[in-house]
């Protein structure tokens, strides 16, 4: 047997010894009272949340729900961030509020390493990733994003109207994490496959999804093969060699780390670019401080990160517990809305409003806790980029049907469809 046939066949083992874990009624439907049935599946959450959390935070700051087994929404920075930095009394096994609940025989590794590990093994698991998203390592792909984002628009010309997220935004992680992971540039539409699968499917029957699940990770399989037999200079290599307490990475930390760098390094990326042209779309006096002065951009994008926070992440309680005056049972849910914990005023002045200039700016959009995000250079990269080539070709651009604009559901907020128009330069 090869060591690819190994490696394969270690996978399939992995992936069917992998245990089935709490299934829940799938519970639809339009919302009574957002304070005891909030539910962030529904299009009026997609629309507006922030008019949601706002009242949420002054009615009840921790909100509850009964959907998909009980579940609670913290709408204050300090309480989303005290749970963040609780690891002892929270789990991350799994951070995608669903109606399935993985076992906790899943923890402290979880299904996608590290961001859905407990200590003391996600220190290492994450460690492990470090060197690949350092400031410098970042600088490397900075050039051909750019040469990237270019050709994209380069795409546009003759045209009056283009879709800002779907012609633009939602290309440029899915280049950039295809091409760290040494995966097929072409095969960008089965990457947005997964991400809706993984994301926004999260009301399925737990066998539909868990089945569409499987399709995401016999990709993996191939790509793994592939690697074994032609190694190569990319994470995908390095994570099939890697080692951890001096033993290889087990077949299924390999693929879940993969899958969540497919995953979470493409639709966040591409939610925050899209938001952020929305915002500049619909605002001329901001965009044209930024044609005015482009060293005010990286000030300007920390606020889109503030105010457009796409990430919202999920906890699982541990042990029954009165936790602030509310009485949450093993295994409730916990969502960690940081774009709510960004809008709080007792932690920003203004919180409300979009401050291109704003200098202190300690948001929580990249998350907090151990579990910050590890690839927030690489974000802050793609965002800065794709901000300055699209400015400095298209500084005049406005939105063409404002309630043509769709935003994504679940927990990455991001727009779908953005239609503007255009006057390229």
């Amino acid at each position: 047997m090869t060591a690819d046939d190994r490696f394969a066949e270690d996978f399939r083992q992995a992936r069917a010894d992998l245990p089935l874990g709490t299934r829940n009624e799938i519970i639809t439907g339009p919302v009574s009272d957002w304070a005891t049935d909030f539910s962030h599946l529904e299009a009026e959450w997609a629309a507006d949340p922030y008019r949601i959390q706002d009242e949420l935070r002054q009615r009840c700051p921790i909100a509850r729900t009964g959907r998909f087994g009980g579940g609670w929404l913290p709408t204050r920075y300090e309480d989303v961030a005290e749970i963040a930095y609780d690891t002892e009394r929270f789990s991350s096994r799994s951070i995608i509020m669903s109606n399935f609940r993985p076992p906790r025989e899943l923890a402290p590794v979880g299904g996608t390493p590290p961001i859905s590990s407990d200590p003391p093994f996600h220190r290492d698991a994450r460690r492990l990733l470090l060197p690949a998203f350092t400031k410098s390592a970042v600088a490397g792909r900075e050039q051909a994003t750019r040469a990237f984002c270019h050709s994209l628009i380069d795409t546009f010309e003759g045209q009056d109207v283009v879709d800002a997220a779907r012609d633009y935004a939602q290309h440029i992680p899915v280049r950039v994490i295809a091409d760290m992971l040494g995966f097929p540039p072409d095969d960008g539409p089965r990457f947005r496959e997964f991400i809706e699968n993984a994301l926004e499917g999260v009301n399925l029957p737990p066998e539909q999804r868990l089945a569409r699940m499987e399709q995401l990770f016999e990709y993996l399989q191939e790509q793994i093969r592939d690697h074994v037999d032609h190694p190569r200079e990319d994470l995908t290599t390095y994570l099939v060699n890697a080692e951890l307490y001096g033993q290889k990475l087990a077949p299924s930390h390999v693929a879940g780390t993969m899958a969540l760098l497919l995953i979470a390094g493409i639709d966040t990326t591409w939610s925050a670019i899209g938001a952020s042209l929305w915002h500049l779309a619909k605002t001329p006096a901001d965009r044209g401080r930024l044609i005015a002065d482009p060293a005010l951009l990286p000030t300007a994008m920390e606020e889109f990160l503030r105010a457009y926070a796409p990430v919202t992440m999920a906890r699982l309680v541990k042990d029954d517990m009165h936790w602030h005056g509310v009485g949450m049972k093993a295994d409730d849910w916990v969502l960690l809305s940081f774009p709510a914990a960004n809008r709080d005023p007792a932690q920003f002045e203004r919180a409300d409003e979009v401050v291109i200039d704003r200098e202190v700016n300690r948001h929580a959009a990249f998350g907090l806790g151990i579990h910050r995000c590890v690839g927030s250079h690489l974000a802050r990269m793609e965002l800065r980029v794709a901000l300055e080539v699209w400015l400095e070709r298209i500084p005049e651009f406005s939105l063409a049907d404002p309630a043509a604009v769709a935003w994504s559901t679940g927990q990455v907020r991001g727009p779908r469809a953005l239609p503007v128009r255009v006057a390229p330069r």
